[in-house]
Formats: structure tokens, sequence, C-alpha cells
């Protein structure tokens, strides 16, 4: 057999093994060559550039692809897609995905029908649990601000479904929040609980419809700063959410008197009303929703409205329920406004009433107002002018059960009204404070009688510039009870004035501001700490600029209770910082050390010594250096480290 073959049809040469091995090679015949004619070649190649043009086409013909099919074939697909997490991921396919999920209401998702089978049994309870997981009030929350406020963004939250509270706060400029954002949201979160509007100038009616039609369990509405929302949208929230129980409507310029009305008729369990500068709310709707309400409203905050005497005495008369009242900026009521919604007696259960700029407070009306209001606890005057000495004293007389008083910048009010206050004033009466009062001044010799007022126990003072070391040493005569002290801003105020104080407390002092006493040194703060370190909790010298490390010194030795120390912008330094993180007995949960420039990075080996107890830590302004402060923060891992 010869050693090679060959094969025409291929053209190729086999040689065989045996032969090569063990044999010499012998020289291959020269193959036979057919000819071809030269058609065949002109038709091979016109058959070649056909099937080649084929393949350039089936190579540019578009794959297959599900947005080649109409929206509501793509309806039909996206509405079965199982789970929160999925839906989600569905959404960030294209905005054509996104549109279509947005669209689809709750009660349209298909369910997967359950089949006897095991492992779909397994699957329908790991959906189950996710589906639980993203209901968790972490994953029900969810607020857009800025920028990040689009309808884009609300629409994709809305996809995942559970959605039970939302804030909007402020819209993107030219792709803002809309009508559009709402409608995704009441179509895919049904059972959203509370829902909060800021500055979404854009949103209108429409949207707040949507909202009503698809969030029947809506019970607490805030809108702010939404100028096209008129009394429409109220009247839609109104009849299709019959559970809301809280509604604040501020700076709404389209809102008036029926959408009030409408809310006071449908909404029988609304507890609580804030209207604030609606410049179209008048008597009508103020009186109308206080009527309808009367069985449940409790909490009512009125600012800035065009109202009169007649919503005020609606308010006395029907308002049983009533427990916390608010009238801010109401120049057009006057003194019988107020004197007539005393008298008409329905406010038995009134206990917390505020007024800030009402010029119709005055002694008559406040008289009448703790004589018939006889659970009224709080009163906060604000801004009152004709709040005065003789005011104050005959309204110690008339309120019985009064326990807390906050006059600020009231200023008729005198130290000798004060005075004549707490000699009057309820057994029960807890806490007074006085804010911004120019007329509190040092008076030139005590009255014949000193009151005490031994159920006081809480006192703040707050940047009155006439209040000094005189007026603080009466003080310190009268309230021998303290637990709660306040001087803020009392910049003239020394070791003479404070130290008397600090002798005449008995309880203990428990929390202690003193935040802007530059004149205060080490001497007063020491006493203060030597007195009553076993019960002080809190204590805050924040710019209290005369305060070195030997009032720290004190501290450590005394304080085994002290859990919060502000000493920003004082002169401590890094010897100060190694004491407190030395002291045994000293368990701070918080530490200010903000603009204090002599605390440099010689202090870092010491606050990451610090106790396990610490959980807040501000080192702002200081010479510390970033790098220190990464070292601390892996060294403080659990504390939160503000720098």
């Amino acid at each position: 057999m010869p050693p090679f073959h060959d094969y025409r049809d291929g053209g190729v040469l086999v040689l065989e093994p045996a032969a090569a091995l063990f044999s010499g090679v012998r020289q291959r015949k020269r193959a036979r060559v057919t000819a071809v004619p030269p058609c065949v070649f002109a038709a091979a190649a016109a058959a070649a550039a056909e099937e080649a043009g084929l393949a350039k086409k089936q190579k540019l013909r578009p794959a297959p692809s599900l947005d080649a099919l109409p929206d509501e074939c793509l309806f039909e697909i996206l509405r079965r897609v199982q789970g929160a997490r999925a839906r989600g991921a569905s959404s960030c396919v294209s905005r054509r995905w996104l549109a279509l999920l947005g669209g689809i209401r709750a009660s349209e998702i298909k369910r997967a029908p359950a089949v006897p089978d095991l492992n779909q049994v397994f699957v329908g309870e790991d959906e189950d649990e996710e589906e639980a997981a993203f209901a968790l009030p972490g994953r029900s929350e969810r607020s857009l601000e800025g920028e990040g406020a689009t309808d884009v963004a609300l629409t994709a939250a809305a996809v995942r479904g559970h959605l039970q509270s939302l804030v909007v706060r402020g819209s993107h400029p030219t792709r803002g929040v809309t009508d559009s954002g709402l409608s995704a949201v009441a179509r895919g979160c049904s059972s959203l609980r509370s829902l909060a509007l800021w500055d979404v100038p854009h949103v209108t009616d429409a949207g707040l419809a949507e909202i009503a039609a698809g969030c029947p369990t809506l019970e607490k509405l805030d809108i702010t700063g939404c100028p096209l929302i008129t009394d429409k949208g109220l009247v839609a929230v109104a009849q299709g959410c019959p559970d809301l129980k809280t509604l604040t409507i501020e700076a709404c310029s389209g809102v008036a008197n029926e959408g009030l009305k409408a809310i006071g008729r449908c909404c029988s369990k609304l507890q609580a009303v804030t209207i604030k500068n609606c410049a179209h709310v008048g008597d009508q709707g103020v009186s109308g929703l206080i009527c309808s309400a009367t069985a449940s409203l409790a909490k009512v905050r009125l600012q800035g409205l065009n109202i009169t005497d007649a919503s005020l005495a609606v308010i006395g008369y029907y308002g049983k329920a009533i427990t916390d009242l608010t009238l801010a900026r109401l120049p057009t009521v006057g003194e019988r406004g107020f004197w007539v919604m005393a008298n008409a007696l329905g406010l038995q259960k009134l206990r917390c009433m505020s007024v800030t700029s009402c010029p119709g407070v005055t002694e008559l009306a406040l008289v009448s107002i703790a004589k018939f209001c006889p659970s009224l606890k709080q009163l906060y005057l604000r801004k009152c002018s004709q709040i005065s000495d003789v005011l104050l004293k005959d309204f110690a007389e008339s309120a019985k059960v009064l326990e807390n008083l906050q006059v600020e910048e009231c200023n008729r009010v005198t130290l000798m009204g004060i005075l004549a206050f707490l000699l009057n004033c309820s057994p029960k009466f807890k806490a007074l404070s006085l804010v911004k009062c120019v007329g509190i001044k040092d008076i030139c010799s005590a009255p014949a009688q000193l009151p005490v007022c031994k159920s006081l126990r809480s006192l703040t003072i707050k940047h009155c510039p006439g209040f000094t070391d005189a007026s603080l040493a009466v003080v310190g005569m009268i309230c021998p009870h303290l637990e709660n002290l306040d001087l803020s801003g009392l910049g003239t105020v020394t070791d003479d004035g404070i130290l008397p104080l600090i002798r005449s407390s008995e309880s203990g002092l428990v929390n202690v501001d003193l935040n802007g006493c530059e004149n205060l040194t080490d001497a007063a703060i020491s006493a203060l700490v030597k007195a009553h370190g076993s019960s002080l909790a809190h204590l805050s010298l924040e710019s209290c600029s005369r305060i070195t490390d030997a009032s720290l010194f004190a501290i450590s030795e005394s304080c085994s209770e002290l859990a919060e120390l502000d000493l920003s912008n004082c002169m401590v330094s890094d010897y100060g910082v190694a004491v407190l993180a030395s002291a045994a007995g000293l368990k701070l949960r918080i530490l200010s050390l903000s603009g204090c420039l002599k605390v440099t990075q010689k202090s870092v080996p010491f606050l990451g010594s610090m106790p396990a107890s610490l959980e807040g830590l501000n080192l702002q302004f200081n010479f510390i250096g970033n790098h220190n402060i990464a070292s601390l923060e892996k060294q403080l891992w659990w504390c939160d480290i503000l720098a």
C-alpha cells in the first residue's frame, strides 16, 4: 500500500505512519487538475455575495425587546411583578417602565396564584417576609428635600409601596414635584398615614384630590407654602379622608373658608388644627371648623389671620375638648373677644394657652381667662404690650392651679411685679421664665414682705440686660428649692450675685445654664459643683470666657451625676481635658469643647481614653487637626464626634 493517499476532493495528502517509519519516502505523484469553466466561478461569487448580504441584514435587525410592546401589554406584564424589591428593580430599567409602574394602583397588582407545590410555598413565604421588611417603620418613611424632590424620585418611592409617611421639603427648580408625582403616591401607597408638603409651588388641587382618592386612611396633612392649593383640594381631602386627625395649613394664599368648613363637617376624628398666615381665612372658616369638630378637637393654633372677636367667641363656646390653644398676631381681635371667650364657659379643659402679639390681651381679658378656665396650668405671653405688674398680680390671685408662666418681650413688667406675682401665686406653681424683658431692673430697696415660693423648681431669666447681681440676690432669697436654673445672656452677673443663690438652694440644682455669663469666674463654678455636685446633671458654661482648668478640676472631684458638660469658647486647655478624662467617678454622655483654642493635639490621648458612657463629642473650631480627629473616631467608634 502506498505511504500517501491522494484525496482529490479535499486536496489533502495523508501519510501513513507505518510507511513513514519503516520504509523510504517515495516521490509523490503529481495530482491531476481538472479545468473549471468561468461561469461556475461567477455563480459561486454571486451566491457568496448574497449570503453575506443576508448575514449583514440579520446583524442589523434589532433583537426582540419588551420595549417594542405597547403600553397596554407592558402594563399587564409589570402589574404581575411580585414583591416590593422586584418592582423597585423594574422601575430602574427606564423612565417608561417607571411611569407605567407608577400608574399601577396597589389594588391592581396581580398576585401570583397559590399552588400546592412546596417550592412555591417557600417562595411565597420569602416574598411575605420581604414585604414585611419593607413595611417596617424605617422603610415606611421617606423624606425628599431641595433638588432631590422631583416627580421621578417620588414615583420611585411610591413604586415600592408600603409608604406610610412622606415629607417633601422644597422642590427642584425645573423638575420639581407636581401633581404627577402625587398621583403615583396615591396609586402605589394606599396605606399612607402622613403627608407633608412644604414649599412645593407646582402642586395643585388635582394632586391633592388624587391623594384623597387613593389614600383613604390619611391621618395627618401638613400643607405649607403651596399657593396653588385652594378650597377645592381641601374639600376633596375632607370627603376622601374621614380619619384625618391633624391638619396644618400655612402660607397658602388660595385657601379660604369653604375648605375648612368641609374639613369640620366630614372629619369627625379631627384632634389638632394649625392655620397660619392664610390671608383669605376669616371668621366663617374658623367658626365652621370649630363648631363641627367640637367633640374631638383638642389643639388649636391660629396665627396671622383676619379673624375678629366672633371667632374667639365660638372657640369659647364650642371648644369643649380644647386643651391647648395658641393665638398669635391677631390684630383685629380686641379685649371683648378674649373676655367673651373666657366667659362662654366652654374652655373647661384648657390646660395650656399661648398668646403672642395680640393687642386684645388686657387686664380684664387675662383675669377672665384665669377665673373661667379652671384647668389652666401653663401660660405663655409674648410681645403683649398691655401686660403690666398689676395685671400679673391680679392674674396670680385668680389662677388657682397655674404651674408655669413664661413672659417674653413684655417690657412693662418689672421685678416688683414678678415679686408680687410670686407672693400671690398658686401653691402648685413650679416654673417661671422671663426672656428679653427690658423692664426687669434692679430695685433700689427690697419690699417689706419678700415672698418665699417653696414650690418653684425652675427659673429662667434670659437676655434681660437690667438684671444684675442685686436682682439675683433677691431671687435667691425667695426660691430655696430650685432645681433648674437658666441665666443665659446675663453678662452683668458676677460671682457676688450667683453665690448667694447657690448657697440658698436647698434641694440641689440639677440643670444649670450659664451661657454668656462672661463675668463668672472659677470661684463661682467651684462653689456650684461643691454644693450641688451630687445632683448636677447638666452644666452649660458656653462663652464664659473666664472659666479655666480650675473649674474642670473641681468638676472632676465633685460631680458624680454629671451627664452633659458644655465648655464651648472657654479658656480650658489640654491639662483640663486630661483631668476630665482621668476622673474615675465622672460619666459624661455629652461633652462640648467647641471653640476652646487652648485645646490642641496634645489632648487626643486623653480624649481617646474617655469612658464608654460618652455618646457625643463636639470638637469644632480648635487646633486638634483632621488627622487626629480621624484617629479619635477609630478609638471612640461608639461616639458621635462633631468636628
